[in-house]
């Protein structure tokens, strides 16, 4: 099992750049994904996706936005707490 670093910032979890001091905007950069996505057709010819999967085969990368500093080791924080 992964241990989850979690941040410092206040309040107590918040993710802030060491680099530049953001606090908001961050990016999660994954490499090497395979997205199948399955669509039916509708009868005047548009489609409607019906199923979407993905596999990820590469690393995954968590970033500051406005710097682009590697903050990689509070990914499994962020996803922690994605709703």
């Amino acid at each position: 099992m992964q241990k989850v670093h979690v941040p410092t910032g206040e309040p107590a979890g918040r993710i802030v750049c060491d680099q530049c001091g953001n606090a908001k905007q961050f990016v999660e950069i994954t490499e090497n994904v395979l997205v199948t996505t399955r669509y039916q057709q509708n009868s005047d010819g548009s489609f409607t996706p019906e199923d979407n999967t993905s596999e990820i085969f590469g690393e995954v990368k968590f970033v500051c936005w406005q710097c682009g500093a590697d903050l990689t080791q509070f990914h499994a924080h962020f996803l922690e707490m994605s709703f």
